[in-house]
């Protein structure tokens, strides 16, 4: 039985790595573009800003790793050219050869989504695609003072803070009227607030150009123009999904590969996992494509686990996500008002703002907590902003959607008191009351 997997990334070495821990017999070949395999791109902002030293850092394990351990035949610098059933056509340096297979998993994963604007490809325009581009972006930093950034959402907000932590004159410039588009507006001005005191935020912006000679000298939006010797555009992404759509894979509503619940596609013997395939949502039940590393790994992990002849389904996403700006820190689970409206719910909303520890105990910080339920009850989602003590609570509300709770179960849950890490009324608690009030 051989099985092989496009993509060395967080879904497709979770995925090698599951078949081979389940049928060691089994021959696996992972075709991996980069020299990079088990990459984490979105730690490439603290590389830039220097908290890790080497690229390698930004590896779970090295290919030698997969290679002698777990005997996964794992090959670098090799791209998919061309697929027919049962058969791969790969080139790796300048050689083409095919590779027969029994199955196949497409973790292509997703690139930069590059708006078709003049002047994208002069120097010192960059993307963030592999953690390849993150020793690019470095080198060129050593070099020049000016940067803008086109975007404003998850990864950008690290990549800020990176610049600023290096002391570079930073611009951002996001087409929504706020930055982290992916939370309401007023989880979102808390960040802008503390964004805007180290760089320039322009809002509601959208990039025409890009102008300069040799290299980038400016960039023009709809409203102004700004000199900069480096610009990063940071504009989202969109699946990889090119070779799939050749072999005759569906495509889903949301433009990524259809998979049904144990990642298998419609074309036999063909399974997708990780950023090149959709999923559902788990509190609205409908299609999703959300991008993000914990998804693809789960992903990986079932695919290769049903590859092997196991029976087991993913169970979708409640689009969970973190991300820090300097000590301020800020997460999201669920549906936001905007998309619980769009997805057919009646949603009502509390939001709270307290402090994480008891007034008498020293230390304790700001929190801001936005919780959304349907009008029934059942909860959608929260956003959570401040400077101590939100991914947990984030997490914990995570949990919660999975299991299609009420905010009648969230206030009544069982959680920890210790002044050193939460008050009696715990912030999740107080903001589920305010909600009840309202319901």
């Amino acid at each position: 039985m051989r099985v092989v997997i496009i993509g060395g990334g967080a879904a497709g070495m979770s995925t090698a790595s599951r078949i081979k821990r389940l049928k060691p017999e089994y021959e696996v070949v992972v075709i991996e573009r980069t020299s990079h395999v088990s990459h984490a791109p979105c730690g490439v902002p603290y590389y830039i800003e220097g908290f890790c030293k080497n690229l390698g850092d930004l590896t779970y394990y090295p290919p030698e790793y997969f290679r002698e351990k777990r005997g996964i035949d794992v090959r670098t610098e090799t791209s998919a050219v061309e697929i027919e059933q049962g058969r791969i056509f790969v080139e790796s340096r300048g050689k083409e050869e095919s590779i027969e297979w029994d199955s196949l998993v497409i973790a292509t994963g997703a690139r930069p989504r590059i708006p078709d604007i003049e002047g994208k490809d002069l120097e010192g325009v960059f993307t963030i695609d592999s953690i390849d581009d993150g020793f690019r972006i470095k080198r060129e930093l050593a070099k020049h003072r000016r940067v803008v950034i086109v975007g404003a959402g998850y990864i950008e907000t690290g990549l800020i803070e990176a610049l600023i932590a290096l002391n570079k004159e930073v611009t951002v410039i996001e087409k929504e009227p706020q930055v982290l588009p992916q939370v309401d507006p007023e989880v979102a001005k808390v960040l802008e607030r503390e964004i805007s005191e180290h760089a320039e935020v322009r809002t509601g912006e959208e990039v025409v150009a890009i102008e300069g000679r040799e290299r980038v000298e400016k960039i023009v939006t709809d409203r102004n123009e700004y000199h900069t010797e480096m610009v990063i555009l940071a504009t989202g992404v969109e699946p990889n999904v090119e070779l799939a759509r050749d072999l005759g894979v569906k495509l889903g509503e949301t433009g990524a590969i259809f998979t049904d619940s144990r990642m298998r596609t419609n074309v036999e013997n063909v399974y997708a996992a990780g950023d090149c395939a959709e999923t559902v949502h788990m509190v609205s039940g409908k299609r999703v494509w959300i991008p993000l590393a914990p998804a693809a790994n789960r992903m990986g992990y079932v695919a290769g686990a049903n590859i092997a002849g196991a029976d087991l389904k993913f169970p979708g996403v409640a689009g969970t996500a973190l991300t820090k700006f300097f000590d301020l820190q800020i997460g999201k689970t669920g549906l936001n008002e905007k998309e619980a409206k769009l997805h057919g719910f009646d949603p009502v909303s509390a939001i709270i703002e307290t402090k994480t520890r008891p007034r008498y105990y020293p230390g304790g910080k700001e929190i801001m907590v936005k919780l959304i339920a349907d009008r029934s009850g059942l909860l959608l989602g929260t956003q959570i902003v401040g400077y101590e003590g939100v991914p947990g609570r984030v997490r914990t509300i995570s949990a919660f959607l999975q299991k299609k709770a009420t905010v009648e179960d969230l206030f009544f849950a069982d959680l920890a008191y210790f002044p050193q890490f939460g008050p009696v009324w715990d912030p999740l608690i107080i903001s589920s009351r305010q909600l009840l009030k309202k319901l």
